[in-house]
C-alpha cells in the first residue's frame, strides 16, 4: 500500500506543479489584459471546486486555490460561470458605472485582445522557456550524414549508405540532421528526391518514409522514418552557443516547429492519416511529468523544461479551436459579431456553450480512455 501511495504521489506532483504552472501563465493573460482594458476581474483561480485557500486584494479580486488541480479560470464581472460565458440578464440590472466595467460591455476588439491573451501568454512562456535553454546549454548540431543504417529500414532499400552526406531534399538544402528528421518525419509515404554526397560524386536518391509509430514525450506518435542514424564521428558534430538575442529567435522557432507539428497532427486527424487514440489526457501527462521530474536527477531540468513549454504550446494551441466553451469559440462568436454589427442572440450562445461543453468534455473522457488503455497495456505486457 506504502508503495503505490509513493508511486501515485511521485506521478502527481510534477503533473500538479507542471499544470498549475502552465495554467497560470495562460489565465494570467487573460487577466492582466482584462485589467488594462478596465474589466473588473471577480475571481482567478487555479484548478476547480471547494476552495482550498484564498484571499481578496485591493481591487476586488479573489485569488483562490481549489482542491481538483485540472485547469483553472479568470471570471470577469458579469460572467455567468466559469467559462466566461456572459450573464445578460445581470448584466442589464446593474447600474451604469458597474455595468461599465464588465466583459461583456468592452468592445468587441478588447473583448477579442483579452481572450487572445491567454493562449498568447502560453505561447510566450514556451518560447522564454526555449530560449533560456538555447542560451544556457547552447544546441549540439549533427551534420546530416549517414553514420549507420537499419538493415530492413527505407534508407537502406533506397541505397543510402553508411557515410553519405545528404545535400537537398526535393531541392531544399539540409543544414542538419535534425532539419533531415523534421522533413522525413511529416512525409511518411510520400517520394523523397535526396541529392547524397558520396565520396567525390553527387548521387539523387528517391525514398518514401516508411511509417513507423514510436513513443514520444506526448505518447505514441506516427512519424515517417528512413532507418538511419546520424554520424557520431567528432567531425560532424558541433556545438552552437547563443547570445540572448540568437536565443529568443531560437525559442520562436522552436516554438513555431512545434506548432507546425502539432497542426500537422491536427490535419492528419481530419483526413484519417492520424488516428485518434495517440491522444493523450491527464493520465498520460501525469506519467511524462513523473518521468521527466525524475530525469532531473540525472541529465539535469531541460527535459522538464522542454515538457512544460511543449504542453503551453499544446494548451495554447487547444484553446484556439473554434469550438465554443474554449477561447477560439469565443473568438469565434467576436468575428461574427464584428462582420454582422451585432452579437448573436442568446439563444444561440447558450447552445453553441452547451455543444461546446459537450465537446469538450467528450474530447477528456476519450483522452482519458486512451490513457488507462496504454496504461493497462504497459502494466500486462500486452502492447504490441
Amino acid at each position: 500500500m506504502l508503495d503505490l501511495l509513493t508511486t501515485f504521489a511521485f506521478y502527481l506532483i510534477p503533473f500538479v506543479l507542471v499544470l498549475t504552472l502552465v495554467v497560470f501563465v495562460h489565465e494570467f493573460g487573460h487577466f492582466i489584459v482584462g485589467r488594462w482594458c478596465g474589466v473588473k476581474v471577480d475571481a482567478f483561480s487555479i484548478g476547480f471546486g471547494p476552495e482550498l485557500w484564498s484571499r481578496v486584494d485591493r481591487l476586488g479580486t479573489r485569488w483562490r486555490i481549489a482542491s481538483i488541480p485540472l485547469g483553472g479560470y479568470v471570471s470577469f464581472h458579469g460572467d455567468a460561470n466559469a467559462a466566461s460565458a456572459p450573464d445578460p440578464e445581470a448584466v442589464r440590472a446593474m447600474p451604469e458605472t458597474e455595468r461599465a466595467v464588465t466583459f461583456a460591455a468592452q468592445s468587441v476588439w478588447k473583448r477579442a485582445a483579452i481572450v487572445f491573451a491567454g493562449p498568447f501568454a502560453n505561447f510566450v512562456l514556451a518560447i522564454a522557456i526555449f530560449a533560456v535553454l538555447f542560451g544556457v546549454y547552447g544546441r549540439t548540431i549533427y551534420a546530416p550524414r549517414v553514420g549507420s543504417l537499419t538493415p530492413d529500414g527505407a534508407g537502406a532499400a533506397a541505397g543510402f549508405m553508411a557515410g553519405d552526406l545528404v545535400l537537398t531534399v526535393d531541392g531544399a538544402p539540409v543544414g542538419s540532421f535534425s532539419n533531415l528528421q523534421e522533413i522525413v518525419s511529416s512525409s511518411a509515404d510520400k517520394k523523397l528526391i535526396f541529392v547524397i554526397q558520396r565520396g567525390d560524386q553527387q548521387l539523387t536518391l528517391p525514398v518514401v518514409p516508411a511509417l513507423r509509430e514510436v513513443e514520444s514525450a506526448i505518447g505514441k506518435i506516427r512519424i515517417g522514418m528512413l532507418g538511419i542514424q546520424a554520424s557520431k564521428a567528432a567531425a560532424d558534430i558541433r556545438q552552437e552557443r547563443y547570445g540572448p538575442a540568437d536565443a529568443v529567435a531560437m525559442g520562436v522557432q522552436e516554438t513555431w516547429t512545434v506548432v507546425r507539428r502539432t497542426g500537422n497532427y491536427i490535419g492528419g486527424l481530419v483526413t484519417g492519416r492520424e488516428s485518434a487514440d495517440q491522444l493523450s489526457g491527464p493520465i498520460g501527462i501525469a506519467q511524462v511529468s513523473g518521468q521527466m521530474a525524475q530525469a532531473v536527477s540525472k541529465v539535469g531540468i531541460a527535459p522538464l523544461l522542454s515538457l512544460i513549454a511543449i504542453l503551453s504550446v499544446s494548451i495554447g494551441l487547444l484553446n484556439l479551436m473554434p469550438v465554443p466553451l474554449l477561447d477560439g469559440g469565443h473568438l469565434l462568436f467576436f468575428a461574427i459579431e464584428a462582420a454582422r454589427g451585432r452579437a448573436l442572440n442568446e439563444r444561440a450562445q447558450e447552445v453553441a456553450f452547451r455543444v461546446g461543453l459537450a465537446m469538450v468534455g467528450a474530447l477528456m473522457i476519450f483522452s482519458t480512455y486512451n490513457d488507462i488503455a496504454r496504461l493497462i497495456q504497459k502494466l500486462t505486457g500486452s502492447g504490441s
